[in-house]
C-alpha cells in the first residue's frame, strides 16, 4: 500500500481523505494556498506545502506545482478530490508519465466521460437511455437559438467541462437563449478554462438521480446504489439522500445495470457516479459521468458501510475489488444537507467573513422521538476560520442515518437545531425548514422543488403550535434565570410575551422537581426540563414535555432574538402593563431604497454598463457582481434616470453597497 499520499485538494473533502488515510496508516501531504495557510486541514495533515496565492488559478489548478510538491515530499500518489484537477485528463495523464498515482480513474475514462457532449454518444452506444438535445459544438449565440427552436423549449444551457452546477443555465425563450449562452460561455472560460456549450432538452417537474458505481484496474465494477439530489437551488445541490424516495426495485436494478455497462465501456477504474435525470413515471435519461469522487458520497458510505476514499485509494494500488454485487445492499436511510456560507434572507447570495461561532452537533448515535439516528458531520473550517470569496463557500456537510427515511429526517432537524454559526450568513435554517415541510416529508419532490415552495425566496416560517410553546418556554426561562443571576427577581408569576408583537399570555409556577411549569393563557399546560442555558450562551437547549429541543438566542434591547429551526422571531417578555404600552407604540416606517441598486452581496465589481444619465428601462443590466466564482447579474427594476454611479470594474464592495442611483 502507499505510505505517502499528497491531497490536491482543500477544505472539507481534504480533511475528509485525511481521516481515511489515518485510518488505513497512510501519511498525507497537504498543499494550500496563501488563503489557506492556517486550514484545518493543512493543521491536520502530516506534511503540508505552500504552492500559490489564493486564486484557483494560481495555486490548486497548477498542475507543475503540484508535481513539485510531490517530488518535494516523496508522495507516491496524489488524491485529487472534487473540483479543481479532479477531472482533469492532462493532469492524470501528467501523474502517469511521471510515475505518480493518481487515485482516481484513468485519464482515457475521463477523456471519455469527462466531455459532456462526448460522454451522451458513449452512453447511446453502451444501451443508455440519453436526453434529446444537440451534442455537437455550438460557436454563436445566433447558432444558439436556432438549434434551440429546433429541439424547442425549455432548453438546458451546458458548459461541456462543468460541474458543481456551475455553467448551467435554463432558457425558455430566444431572449433566454442569446443572454444564457453568452453567460455560460463566460462562466464556464472563468471556472473550468473551457467556454465549449452544449444544449439539451430540459425535462419538466425532472428528478436528479445518480448512481455510484466503483471499479478496479481489472474489468470488475459494481454500483452502489442511488442518490437523490432533487433539492437543488441554481442547478447546485443543497440536499442528497440515499436511496430515493422514487424508485422501486427494478426500476434501481435497471439504472444500477445501464451505469455499470457504460463504466465498463471505458474501463473505468475508480469511484465515479452516473447522473440521470427521471421523470415522475419513473422514465429516466443519462445526463453524464462524474470521473470523480462526489461531494455527496457520504450518504452512500452511510448506506452501505463503504469507505469510497478507501476504496479509490486500493483501487489505485491495484487491488481487486474485495466484494461483488451480491454482497452489496441498503441497510437503512441517510439524508446530507450542505451548510453553505450564503444568506438565505437574501435570495442565498455568497457571504464572507470570519466564523465568529460555530458549535457544531455531536456526531455518533442519537436517540430521539422519532427513533434512532446517526450524526456525521465532515467539515472542512472551525470557529474562528475565514470563509474566503476565492473558493465554494461550504461550511460542511451534515449527514443523519436512520433506519427509516422519517428517522432520518427527525435526525437531520435536531442536528440543524445543534448548529450555531455566527459572524457570516448561512442557510441552516432553510435546511430546517425543508425537514419541516411536509412535500419534503412525503418525498414528493423535483428539482422545481426549491423554486415551488418558496417562490418569493426564504423568508423563514411561521412558528407553528409547538415552536409558539417553545419559544415562551425559552423566553420566559432565560428572563428568570437573567434576572436571578442579576440579584433582581421579579417573582411574577404571569406574563406577556410578545412574539414579532404579537402577545401570549403565560402563568409560570415550579413543581416539587423545579421544573417550569407554563400555563398558557390561550389553554394548554406544559413542563420544561433540563434547562441548559445562561447569560451570553448563544443556544438554548432544554425539554418541553419530555422532547429535547435546541434554539439559538441573542439578547436585543428590551428582549431576546430566538430562532427555531426556520422560525426566527423578536420576543419580549412584559408585564400586563407595560405589554399594554407595547401595543400602543406607531409602527416604524422603513426606509425607502426603491431609487438604489445595492450590491446583493460582498464581491468585485465585473462591470456597471451604466453611467450617469443614462435612461434606463424596466429589465435592463445595471450592474454585474462576482463572488465565488458565481456571476450575479443586476436589473433596474423600475424605469428612471442613472443620478449616481458609485463603483466601477474591479471594485471590491460589501453587501448593501449602493452601486447606482436614480434619479
Amino acid at each position: 500500500m502507499f505510505s505517502k499520499i499528497l491531497i490536491a485538494n482543500r477544505g472539507e473533502i481534504a480533511v475528509r481523505i485525511i481521516k481515511t488515510c489515518r485510518r488505513m496508516g497512510i501519511h498525507t501531504v497537504q498543499i494550500y494556498s496563501e488563503a489557506d495557510a492556517g486550514s484545518l486541514a493543512v493543521e491536520m495533515a502530516d506534511e503540508a506545502v505552500l504552492i500559490g496565492p489564493a486564486p484557483a488559478a494560481q495555486s490548486y489548478l497548477l498542475a507543475d506545482k503540484i508535481v513539485e510538491a510531490v517530488r518535494q515530499t516523496g508522495a507516491e500518489a496524489v488524491h485529487p478530490g472534487f473540483g479543481f484537477l479532479s477531472e482533469n485528463a492532462g493532469f492524470a495523464r501528467r501523474l502517469r508519465d511521471e510515475g505518480i498515482a493518481f487515485i482516481g480513474p484513468n485519464p482515457e475514462a475521463i477523456d471519455a466521460m469527462g466531455d459532456k457532449i462526448s460522454s451522451k454518444k458513449l452512453a447511446a452506444e453502451a444501451g443508455v437511455s440519453t436526453v434529446p438535445g444537440h451534442m455537437g459544438l455550438i460557436e454563436t449565440t445566433e447558432e444558439a437559438v436556432r438549434i434551440a427552436n429546433q429541439i424547442g423549449y425549455p432548453i438546458m444551457i451546458k458548459a461541456s467541462a462543468g460541474g458543481g452546477g456551475k455553467g448551467i443555465r435554463v432558457a425558455h425563450s430566444d431572449a433566454d437563449m442569446a443572454e444564457g449562452f453568452a453567460a455560460v460561455k463566460a462562466e464556464a472560460l472563468n471556472a473550468f478554462g473551457d467556454d465549449r456549450v452544449f444544449l439539451e432538452k430540459f425535462i419538466i417537474d425532472p428528478r436528479h438521480i445518480e448512481i455510484q458505481v466503483l471499479g478496479d484496474k481489472h474489468g470488475n465494477v459494481v454500483h452502489l446504489f442511488e442518490r437523490e439530489c432533487s433539492i437543488q437551488r441554481r442547478n447546485q445541490k443543497v440536499i442528497e439522500e440515499a436511496p430515493s424516495p422514487l424508485l422501486d426495485e427494478a426500476t434501481r436494478a435497471a439504472m444500477g445495470a445501464q451505469a455499470v455497462a457504460l463504466a465498463q465501456a471505458v474501463n473505468y477504474d475508480s469511484a465515479g457516479t452516473v447522473e440521470f435525470v427521471a421523470g415522475q413515471d419513473k422514465s429516466f435519461y443519462f445526463l453524464e459521468m462524474n470521473t470523480r469522487l462526489q461531494v455527496e458520497h457520504p450518504v452512500t458510505e452511510l448506506i452501505t458501510g463503504v469507505d469510497l476514499i478507501e476504496q479509490m485509494i486500493r483501487s489505485a494500488w491495484g487491488e481487486t475489488l474485495a466484494f461483488k454485487q451480491r454482497d452489496l445492499a441498503i441497510n437503512g436511510w441517510a439524508i446530507e444537507s450542505r451548510i453553505y456560507a450564503e444568506d438565505p434572507y437574501r435570495g442565498f447570495l455568497p457571504s464572507i467573513g470570519r466564523l465568529v461561532r460555530y458549535e457544531q452537533p455531536e456526531e455518533g448515535e442519537h436517540s430521539g422521538p422519532g427513533g434512532d439516528y446517526t450524526v456525521r458531520n465532515d467539515s472542512g473550517v472551525r470557529e474562528g476560520d475565514e470563509i474566503s470569496m476565492f473558493y465554494d463557500p461550504m461550511i460542511a456537510k451534515l449527514c443523519s442515518w436512520g433506519e427509516t427515511r422519517d428517522a432520518a429526517i427527525d435526525g437531520m432537524a435536531r442536528a440543524l437545531e445543534d448548529t450555531h454559526l455566527n459572524g457570516v450568513g448561512h442557510n441552516v435554517p432553510f435546511l430546517a425548514a425543508v425537514m419541516d415541510q411536509p412535500r419534503f416529508r412525503s418525498g414528493q419532490i423535483s428539482t422545481s422543488y426549491i423554486k415551488d415552495e418558496f417562490p418569493d425566496g426564504f423568508h423563514g416560517l411561521q412558528p407553528d403550535a409547538r415552536q409558539v410553546h417553545i419559544l415562551i418556554a425559552a423566553a420566559v426561562a432565560m428572563n428568570e434565570i437573567a434576572a436571578e443571576q442579576s440579584g433582581d427577581p421579579s417573582d411574577r408569576t404571569d406574563w406577556i410575551v410578545l412574539i414579532d408583537g404579537k402577545p401570549h399570555g403565560v402563568d409560570l409556577s415550579y413543581d416539587e422537581d423545579e421544573a417550569l411549569l407554563l400555563a398558557f393563557t390561550g389553554g394548554g399546560f406544559a413542563r420544561l426540563t433540563d434547562i441548559q442555558w445562561r447569560p451570553g450562551l448563544a443556544q438554548f437547549r432544554a425539554e418541553l414535555d419530555g422532547e429535547p429541543f435546541t434554539a439559538e438566542v441573542a439578547r436585543v434591547a428590551d428582549g431576546f432574538q430566538i430562532r427555531h429551526r426556520a422560525a426566527k422571531v423578536r420576543v419580549r417578555v412584559l408585564t400586563p402593563r407595560t405589554a399594554d404600552l407595547y401595543a400602543r407604540l406607531p409602527e416604524k416606517v422603513a426606509a425607502d431604497t426603491s431609487k438604489l441598486i445595492q450590491s446583493p452581496m460582498p464581491g468585485l465589481v465585473v462591470a456597471i454598463p451604466v453611467v450617469v444619465g443614462q435612461e434606463v428601462k424596466t429589465g435592463e443590466t445595471v450592474a454585474i457582481i462576482e463572488a465565488m466564482k458565481m456571476q450575479n447579474i443586476l436589473k433596474a427594476e423600475r424605469d428612471g434616470v442613472v443620478k449616481a454611479v458609485s463603483a466601477k470594474a474591479g471594485d471590491p464592495v460589501a453587501a448593501d453597497d449602493v452601486l447606482v442611483e436614480f434619479g
